[in-house]
C-alpha cells in the first residue's frame, strides 16, 4: 500500500473505543478538525484534511453527535459528517423538582440553550400548543429514555415528548386513570406527590390509597373534601425542598400549591415523578387509612392510621425521635 493512500485508509480512532464529535452551529471547518485532532491519528488526519478541503464541507457543516468507531476510515468518517449520518443521543427524562432544573438537565444532554428551555416552560402559548398549561407542562415529560438527536430543535423535541406521553397513556393506564376517576394529569400530580413522600417503591401505592381516600372523602366535617396536607407541597410552595421538618408557620403561605389550605390537587406536578410513582397512583391499595407519619426508626418508610387519634400517637413517637437525634 502506498503512502498516500494510507492517509485514507487509516483508521482515524487511535483508541479501542467509540468516540463522539459534537459539532453546533458555532462550529466551522477549522474547528472541526482541531477537535478530531485531538483523538484521530496524524496520518488518519492528513488524509481527511486533504478530503476536506477539496470538497465542499466547509460550506456545508452539519450540527449533530457523530460517532467515530474504531476502524473507520477518513473517507467513511468524511461521509458520516458531510451527509449529517450522527448518532442519537440516549435521553433520559430525569425526575426533577422543578422545570429550570429540567431545563438545565435537558442541555446538558442536547445542543438547546436551558435559557431557550426555560422560556417555553413559562410560555402559556407555547405550553398551549401541546394541550398543557405553564402548571401541568411537566406532565408531558414521561421519565423513560429516547433516542433523540443531540441537535434536535426545541419544537421537534417538545413534539417527540408530545407523542412519546400519549403513547404511554394509551391503554391500560389510560383505563386505570378514567377507573380512578383521575386524568393522566392528575394522576401524574399526586405521583409526584407520592415519590416526595418516599422513595419505596414497595409502600407507594399504600401512600397514593390513603391520598385518595383523602380526595374522595366527604362527610359533615369535610363536605368538599379533605385536604390532601402534604408536606412536600409546602417545601414545593416555599422552594425550600431540604426541609426536615414542616412547622405551623410555614404553613400559612398563600399558594395554589398549599395543601393545607386548599382542597384537591395541587395546579401540577410538583416534580416529574417516575414511572413507579405513576403506576403506584394507578394500581393503589385500597384500604381505610387517612393519616401517615414517617417512622420513628427513619426509615423512610410510614406508619399507616385510620383515625386522627391514632395519628397523633405515630407523630409523636417520629417527633421525639427527631428531637433526639437534633434534627430541626
Amino acid at each position: 500500500m502506498g503512502v498516500g493512500l494510507s492517509y485514507f485508509l487509516t483508521s482515524m480512532n487511535k483508541a479501542e473505543e467509540t468516540f463522539y464529535l459534537y459539532i453546533d452551529e458555532d462550529d466551522n471547518v477549522d474547528s472541526v478538525l482541531t477537535k478530531l485532532s485531538a483523538q484521530c491519528s496524524s496520518t488518519a488526519m492528513s488524509g481527511f484534511s486533504t478530503i476536506v478541503h477539496h470538497s465542499s464541507y466547509a460550506d456545508n457543516i452539519h450540527t449533530g453527535r457523530y460517532a467515530i468507531q474504531p476502524g473507520e476510515c477518513a473517507i467513511t468518517v468524511y461521509r458520516h459528517l458531510a451527509n449529517g449520518m450522527q448518532s442519537p443521543v440516549h435521553l433520559t427524562i430525569p425526575s426533577v423538582r422543578t422545570m429550570d432544573r429540567l431545563a438545565a438537565e435537558l442541555s446538558k444532554r442536547l445542543m438547546i440553550d436551558s435559557t431557550q428551555l426555560q422560556q417555553a416552560f413559562t410560555d402559556e402559548a407555547v405550553c398551549q400548543q401541546y394541550g398543557y398549561d405553564t402548571a401541568t407542562i411537566a406532565c408531558m415529560f414521561i421519565p423513560n429514555t429516547y433516542d433523540i438527536y443531540w441537535n434536535v430543535s426545541l419544537e421537534k423535541l417538545l413534539g417527540r415528548m408530545q407523542t412519546e406521553s400519549k403513547k404511554f397513556w394509551s391503554g391500560e393506564r389510560e383505563q386505570k386513570a378514567k377507573a380512578a376517576d383521575l386524568t393522566p394529569e392528575e394522576v401524574i400530580t399526586l405521583a409526584s406527590i407520592v415519590d416526595e413522600e418516599t422513595a419505596n417503591n414497595a409502600e407507594k401505592p399504600m401512600v397514593a390509597g390513603m391520598y385518595i381516600n383523602r380526595l374522595r372523602l366527604r362527610n359533615a366535617e369535610y363536605p368538599d373534601g379533605m385536604p390532601l396536607q402534604a408536606d412536600p407541597t409546602i417545601k414545593f410552595a416555599w422552594k425550600q425542598f431540604d426541609l426536615k421538618r414542616i412547622y405551623n408557620k410555614l404553613l400559612t403561605i398563600d399558594s395554589p400549591y398549599n395543601t393545607y389550605r386548599n382542597t384537591g390537587l395541587p395546579p401540577g406536578p410538583i416534580r416529574i415523578p417516575t414511572v413507579a410513582g405513576i403506576d403506584a397512583v394507578l394500581n393503589h391499595a385500597y384500604h381505610d387509612y387517612l393519616y401517615m407519619c414517617a417512622k420513628e426508626d427513619l426509615s423512610g418508610t410510614h406508619n399507616f392510621a385510620v383515625t386522627y387519634q391514632e395519628h397523633l400517637q405515630n407523630a409523636r413517637r417520629y417527633t421525639e425521635a427527631l428531637n433526639q437525634r437534633g434534627i430541626k
